[in-house]
This record gives structure tokens, sequence and C-alpha cells, in this order.
């Protein structure tokens, strides 16, 4: 049986590595998603006073340091008991708006967008943001530039500094909005709802104005049935910071809707020997393998996920942009993986309106903007939509609020099921049939797994107690000497190794 390997795989935040297994007639028989490192987060919390958790969990990802910035401060809240003043909560959300703007703007032109604006089958060296600016312009170039320079303002001014801010604390935040700081704010939620039109109309016509990039995102090659999770408000309309957990079927009909500290009722992870991700999926209808369908467990939380459990979405031209998108896509659900970027787009632009409605909000300047806890209850729950999926901090102390216990869930872990199902249909349909394998090819499958703008620094962890590992030992020659692996059906030091010889 053939072996074609895709390591590393490109354009995404973390390590993996793509293995197909062709066979005799060179059709793919099988296709395996890696992720080959560990980090193991939780285990470096225990022992950790709970306010530290805003700043220590963020250095998980360079990426996306404001998500679980704000994931740890609601966690944190909860433990202590606390409601943050109703300032602290619209600055916590307006530094997470102008954070989510930023971070789809990152993926959709510098990861994801050299696929459709440069071109699929391009040489990969092109496939890059200068790529991409050699295509829109040094003007348009500039533009997108400027744009994640002043999320990063917003977020740097708010915060302290644009990656890991030292903003939010348990009972609200570190410091209060002047008038100064107001009126610039003001100034960058306008160019964030521009951007987020001029992002829409370039997808308008670099992608749906070309038949073959239609043709690619509406094809069998991309597609996967499963249900869909998204945070939204009292409305069912999304929200990045707050609101409830929805949950809709393969059809589109609601099946839960849950608060965030009931995640545990809905939600179970699993464990497999081949990755350090784990595999989250709906515990009212169990773990079925790697399938979609109504049967199936498997579910989506990145933005075509959060677009599907949501009714709508609560700023007026994101609501138009929705509306245009599902017309487009043929209604609800969207199941195809690559209108994915299209859902980002969307909230990109959701993301600039809502920061700019807390910038203009007349009581954004009040000064009280932390209430100090002064009990504790001894567990809490945060979760929020990060740009990758719904990402769910929990945390159990002590009486002292020292943390005993964590465990997060994060929004590429939320999707790994659902990944290595995209790569693998997409390989099957992709490969085989005689074609010759070529890296334009090989890029279309990566496309399937981009789409979901992975995180896999964030993602590797293992259930509490529980990793899988597998150790090979080869000679000077390249001969497999050992092999030893531990199993994940025993925990901790009962753990048990599996020698084998060659």
């Amino acid at each position: 049986m053939k072996r074609i390997t895709i390591d590393p795989i490109t354009r995404l935040e973390g390590h993996g590595k793509i293995t197909i297994f062709l066979d005799d007639r060179g059709d793919v028989a099988n296709a395996y998603f890696q992720v080959p490192e560990f980090r193991g987060f939780e285990a470096f919390c225990e022992g950790r006073p709970v306010e530290e958790m805003p700043r220590i969990t963020q250095r998980i990802c360079g990426v996306c340091p404001m998500a679980h910035h704000m994931a740890a401060a609601k966690a944190a809240d909860a433990v202590f008991g606390v409601e943050p003043p109703p300032a602290a909560l619209r600055i916590r959300e307006l530094a997470y708006s102008a954070f989510v703007s930023g971070d789809h703007a990152t993926h959709f032109y510098v990861l994801a967008g050299p696929d459709f604006i440069v071109g699929p089958e391009a040489d990969p060296a092109e496939r890059s943001i200068l790529g991409v600016i050699g295509q829109v312009g040094m003007t348009m170039g500039r533009r997108v530039i400027q744009h994640l320079q002043e999320t990063h303002e917003v977020v740097a001014l708010l915060g302290g500094r644009f990656v890991h801010p030292v903003m939010a604390l348990p009972g609200g935040v570190s410091k209060a909005v002047t008038a100064e700081m107001q009126t610039r704010l003001q100034e960058i939620g306008e160019d964030l709802v521009e951007f987020g039109l001029f992002s829409l109309d370039l997808w308008r016509q670099t992608v749906l104005g070309n038949p073959a990039y239609r043709e690619m995102i509406e094809s069998e090659a991309y597609l996967h049935r499963t249900h869909s999770m998204g945070l939204v408000d009292a409305d069912n309309r999304l929200n990045f910071y707050d609101g409830n957990v929805r949950v809709v079927d393969v059809e589109g009909y609601e099946m839960a809707r849950y608060a965030p500290q009931e995640y545990r009722d809905y939600v179970a992870e699993r464990v497999e020997p081949w990755s350090y991700v784990k595999l989250p999926y709906l515990k009212q209808i169990g773990w079925r393998g790697l399938e979609d369908g109504m049967e199936s467990g498997v579910y989506r939380a990145t933005p075509l996920g959060r677009l599907n459990a949501a009714e709508g979405m609560a700023t007026p031209r994101a609501q138009e942009a929705y509306e245009e998108y599902l017309e487009a896509m043929g209604g609800k659900p969207v199941h195809a993986t690559l209108a994915t970027h299209w859902a980002r787009l969307v909230e990109l632009l959701y993301a600039g309106e809502r920061m700019l409605e807390l910038a203009r909000h007349p009581e954004l300047t009040d000064p009280h903007v932390r209430v100090i806890p002064d009990g504790i209850v001894g567990e809490g729950v945060g979760t929020v939509e990060a740009p990758r999926g719904t990402l769910t901090h929990h945390y159990i102390t002590d009486e002292r609020g020292i943390i005993t216990r964590a465990n997060l869930i994060v929004g590429t872990t939320n999707n790994h099921a659902a990944i290595c199902m995209s790569i693998k249909k997409a390989a099957q349909s992709l490969i085989g049939g005689g074609r010759p394998v070529t890296q334009g090819l090989l890029n279309k499958v990566e496309m399937a797994f981009r789409a979901y703008d992975p995180c896999f620094a964030c993602a590797t962890h293992a259930l509490p107690g529980e990793m899988p590992l597998e150790i090979r030992i080869y000679d000077h020659e390249g001969q497999l000497q050992t092999q030893l692996q531990r199993h994940t059906e025993s925990t901790g030091p009962h753990a048990r190794y599996e020698e084998r010889l060659s």
C-alpha cells in the first residue's frame, strides 16, 4: 500500500501532518490527520491561584491570547461569585470584538486567502500574504495591514499590550476608559466596519465571481452534514462574549440550549491513541466514530457552525450579509466546509459593528470598573466564542482559590473530529482515478482543514491523568528496534506500557 505524507501541513498555528494511504489502484483507502505535539496546559494550572489564570492561560497561544484571557477571567468571576460592573463588561466585550475582527482578518488574508486570491494550484512560494498583495495591489495590502494595526491598538489601549493583555481581572478590568480613549475607539470602530464591508466585497468579486471556486465550495468533496454549536444571546442571535450555548442538529432544529456551566451535561470528550487532541462529541447522542449525519455525535463550532446555530445577527449590516450568505448557499443549515470562509467574513463585519456600538455607549467611560471579590464559591466556568470555536475554561479550587483541577475545551478541539473527516473525504474525492498527485492537489486536501482555522497549540490536551504516548527507537540504519506505547485506558502512575521489539 502506497503512502503519501503531508508533513508539516501549512498555514495554521501549531504542528500537524496528514498521512494518506493508497490502495493498489491508486485510490485513497484511508487518510489520517495527526497532531504530534503535546502541551497539557491543564496540568500547568494546578496549584496556581485562580486570579492568575487570565494571565497564564493566554500563553497557550500567541494567535488567540485574548480568547483565553476572557474565558479565564469569566471563570475566575464565577469562582469568586462576583459580577463585574456594566462598564467593565462593555470594555471586555469591546476589546474582544476588536480582537475577533483582527484574528478573522489574519486568517482570511494570510492563511486562507492565498488559496482563493492567488489560487490553489499556484506555486507554493506565491501562496502567501505577499502573493495576496501582488494580486489585490499595494493599496489594498496597506489597508489590510492598517486594519491589523488598529485592532492591535484597541487591545493595547484597553489591555496594556496587544499580545498577552493584562486587562481582565476577577470582578472587572484593570482600568477605565477616558473620554479621549473613547474618541479614538469610535474612530477605529468606524474603520473596522468599513473593512468588514470591503472584505465581503472582495469575497464577492474574487470567489463568488469565479465559477470554479463556486463549484469547489458546493462540491461533495468539501461537504459534511454535522450538528452545529455556537454562543447566542437571549434572542438566539450570535454573541462572541456572553450568552448560552445553542446546538442545532443536521437539519437545523434546536437540540440543546444550555448555560456554560452545564457543559458537562451536553459535551463529552474522547481520547484516541493516534493524536494528542481530544475528540469532543454530543453526550445525548454518543460517540459513533468519525461519521457525520443525524445519528453521529460529531458537531462543528466554527463560524459556519455558529451561523447555523444562531437565528440572526445582532447588528444591521451583519444581518444583511448573513441573509445574503444564506440565500446564496440555499438556506440553513449550511454544511459546505469551504463556506466557512464566507461565514467568517460575516462575523468580521459583525465584530466591527459590535465594537462601534460599544465604543459609542454613553456610559463606557464610567470609572466604576471593578468589584473586589470578598468571598469564594470554589468552582467556575467561563465560555466565549474564540475565532475557531466555542472556548470553555473550567476551574475547581480549594477554599483559598488555589486550582485543584482545570479543564479546557478549546475551539479547535471542538472541531477535531470534523477536521479528520473533512481531510479524509477531500482526499478520497480528489486523489485517485488515475489522476497525478500534484502539489496543487495536495494543497486542495489541506484546504479542507484550513477552513477550520485550526490552532493546535491550544488544542493539544488529554483527559486528566490520561495521555496516549508512542515512542519509536530506530538504529543508525533507520531500522525500527523498539516501540513503546502507553495506552489510554489506564491512568496516572498505573498507566500500562506495551513494548514491541522488531
